[in-house]
């Protein structure tokens, strides 16, 4: 893997830390120093404002921008898309003193220092500006979301002239100008502004889609005198404040967000009748019990979400970070939101989810946070209307779901993704089922999944193809999880996941025909699904193709794949990497390189279908041929190889899943992080070291410790308790905080957890 750590932050097991400030990193501490409540989320970016690089960013789950693209006279080709839109910088501040106003990028500066707390999820910073007349003033700044609240969020600053005695003009307030980087335009239209003695609002519509959002800001600080400036698209107040030498002034502003993103008559009725509240509640809130209650809010959150490394600080800092994004990024306190790829800390991929949202971030929520994997499954039912016109489109029956989306309708303007991967239909429908099998919340795949099963089904019905002699049934003209193979015919990972897609919602019928046959009746009515058509499901499942070498153990990737040119990707000059910046579009599909796991991927989701000697076998083919240019590949790898026993391997290819925006591995931290691939570090630990698998009828577990460690502890949600494993070089010792007598397999033999703990040799 031709990537590096570029280890800039100090190492501290629950800090993020910056000890003076270096303008090369300006834009990737925006992104590291990024606080979100899934709600709302904003960049780390000075509010004091850099005229350097920086994107400053605060952005709203759910609110978006549409842009049209030029028309194609092909069919499925999408003639618009989609993209997260930057909101209002409600954190705007400007400061002034003898006419100088302060810029990090121009000014002189001295004992600086930021720090992102993830144990309370607060964020400060201070530094002593030096003015040009030799003046000194410490500024202190304090931010946080409320995690209790996500309308809300409060900032606080602190300033003390050091060596006199003065003026100084603190300016605050909204600003709705911010220029939306992807477009190189403004997205917003004011639609209005308030102000009175204490606090300014305005309220900004999205210049096409119909949604709003309104800023409201409470201002707290003893000033000589304040005004208000009104720009286009910006309210300011702006405070003069009487510095006495020695002593600090505190400036104290508490924001409410509120938004309207649905243009249905009584979503709008709701959104004014908030607004006509709006100024009692904001004067209802306190900074401190704020402050209080999302300190409280992590706290509780820690206690059953942490996972504890000994002996190895760099990675102790790194799975804490990742764990804390997780919980920003998505903890269920927004019903039908979603996860984009790069949370809200950035506009790199539109902010559009992805297939790896139900691959790789769903486990971590079914394990730490139940009710926020169904908030996230449920949105794929509200939005099975928009995949069953997409699966018209594209000459498919049933429901076809998007590779790239916001609001459930196809983003992606590159057709050979957008109309040839199939795994974001099937990944929906594996996550209803791995949810299933671990919460065993059967009523929940009646109501909100079974929908989705049939039409997904449906559409693999229509996509996929008898071969000649109708002996077997394949998927023809598709693109894998591999992505370097394009329109290729019976590729392994889609053929099996439609396999088991299809087998799943036959069971899921079978069952509610049993248990609530009045039930079944509507469903089968609702969609006009015929016994014909069922009968089909069966005959296609039974017939699907999966194409394996019997004498090898392994299973080809795609039809031809085993003849394909070969290319030994460690002769590849690390120069070339991107690829995808160095190749030609097609120079990349025409071999037999791979981008990431696909074959491998398969036998991770349905692990316990496959022998140890078949997982060998694929391991050992396949993992030479991939250069890992997704972030999410080496994860894989490390998890199989766990399994497979090879310590090293799967060390080395752990060795920057937990820091890899930490330490910008990829040189592009700075467009936002990476949160599916932050998910699959938590995965790397549980799944890999932790050898958890959980696609089987009883959770299991297969420890090992890496030889750089001491010790680690992980927790996870299971069955209404909270199980607790600690590993060392000789015992693993599991617990539960409930005593619920749960059952689970350790290195293949059964235990049942009580109230005492339960004390097994580490196998190595």
């Amino acid at each position: 893997m031709a990537k590096s750590a570029d280890i800039y932050y100090k190492i501290h097991p629950w800090k993020i830390i910056e000890e003076g400030f270096r303008k090369e990193y300006a834009m990737v501490s925006e992104s590291v120093f990024s606080l979100g409540n899934e709600y709302m989320g904003t960049r780390g970016n000075f509010e004091e404002g850099y005229s350097g690089d920086s994107l400053t960013g605060n952005y709203f789950n759910g609110i978006y921008e549409a842009a049209d693209l030029e028309k194609s006279s092909y069919k499925g080709m999408i003639d618009k898309t989609e993209f997260i839109v930057n909101s209002a910088n409600w954190l705007y501040t400007r400061i002034q003193a003898d006419n100088e106003i302060v810029d990090l990028y121009t000014c002189k500066f001295k004992d600086y220092v930021r720090i992102l707390d993830l144990k309370k999820g607060i964020l400060t910073r201070s530094y002593i500006w030096v003015l040009e007349n030799g003046k000194e003033i410490k500024l202190e700044f304090e931010r946080f979301l409320s995690m209790k609240d996500a309308e809300i969020a409060a900032q606080k600053i602190t300033l003390t002239p050091l060596n006199f005695s003065g003026d100084i003009i603190l300016y605050s307030g909204i600003d709705f100008g911010l220029i939306h980087h992807m477009t190189g335009k403004n997205m917003w239209n004011i639609a209005g502004s308030t102000a009175d003695n204490d606090s300014i609002s305005m309220l900004g519509d999205t210049i096409s889609t119909d949604q709003s959002v309104l800023v409201s800001c409470r201002f707290q600080v003893d000033c000589r005198e304040w005004s208000d400036i009104e720009e286009e698209k910006k309210l300011v107040r702006r405070f003069v404040l009487s510095g006495e030498q020695g002593k600090s002034i505190e400036f104290i502003k508490i924001i409410r967000n509120l938004t309207r993103k649905d243009i249905k008559e009584e979503e709008k009725e709701n959104f004014k009748t908030k607004w006509g509240k709006n100024q009692e509640v904001l004067h209802s809130l306190s900074y401190q019990k704020l402050r209080e209650d999302t300190i409280n809010w992590w706290k509780r959150t820690w206690q059953d979400s942490d996972i504890v490394i000994e002996g190895d600080g760099l990675n102790q800092q790194g799975i804490r970070f990742c764990i804390f994004q997780m919980h920003q990024t998505y903890h269920g306190a927004d019903k039908g939101t979603i996860i984009g790829a790069k949370g809200l800390t950035g506009e790199a991929y539109s902010g559009n989810t992805f297939w790896d949202t139900e691959a790789y971030c769903l486990p971590f929520y079914i394990f730490n946070n139940t009710e926020a994997a169904r908030h996230l499954l449920e949105f794929r039912y509200l939005t099975l209307e928009e995949a069953m016109e997409r699966a018209k489109t594209l000459d498919c029956k049933g429901a076809f779901y998007p590779i790239a989306t916001i609001t459930g309708r196809e983003c992606c303007s590159l057709w050979q993704h957008a109309s040839l991967q199939l795994q974001a239909s099937t990944a929906v429908a594996y996550g209803f089922w791995h949810y299933e099998n671990i919460t065993e919340d059967e009523e929940f795949i009646f109501e909100n999944g079974l929908s989705i099963l049939i039409e997904v089904s449906r559409m693999l019905a229509s996509r996929g193809d008898w071969n000649k002699d109708r002996t077997r049934y394949g998927f023809y003209g598709v693109m894998g999880p591999d992505e370097f193979q394009m329109m290729v015919n019976n590729n392994c990972y889609t053929n099996y996941l439609g396999k088991k897609t299809i087998e799943y919602t036959l069971s899921v019928l079978k069952r509610y025909s049993n248990k609530n046959p009045d039930g079944y009746e509507k469903i089968i009515k609702k969609h006009c699904l015929l016994a014909e058509e069922i009968e089909e499901f069966h005959n296609i499942a039974k017939h699907m193709y999966i194409p394996y070498q019997e004498e090898t153990g392994i299973f080809e990737q795609h039809e031809g794949y085993f003849n394909l040119p070969h290319v030994d990707i460690d002769k590849i000059p690390i120069e070339e990497f991107p690829l995808y910046h160095h190749w030609t579009y097609d120079r990349i599909y025409r071999n037999d390189m791979l981008k990431q796991p696909d074959v491998l991927m398969m036998m991770l989701l349905y692990n316990s279908d496959f022998t140890k000697e078949q997982l060998k076998s694929n391991y050992e083919y396949y993992e030479p041929r991939c250069i890992h240019e997704s972030s999410l590949s080496p994860s894989v790898h490390s998890i199989l190889a766990s399994q497979l026993q090879k310590e090293e391997e799967a060390y080395k290819f752990f060795g920057f899943a937990t820091r890899m925006d930490l330490d910008n591995y990829n040189r592009n931290t700075g467009e936002g992080l990476h949160t599916t691939s932050i998910a699959a570090a938590w995965m790397n630990i549980v799944y890999g070291f932790g050898g958890m698998r959980s696609d089987g009828k009883l959770l299991s577990f297969a420890p090992s410790l890496p030889k750089e460690w001491e010790g680690y502890a992980f927790k996870i949600h299971f069955k209404g308790d909270i199980l607790r494993f600690k590993v060392d070089k000789e015992n693993i010792k599991i617990s539960s905080k409930a005593g619920l007598g749960i059952q689970l397999l350790v290195y293949g033999k059964p235990y049942i957890l009580g109230q005492d703990e339960i004390n097994i040799p580490v196998i190595l």
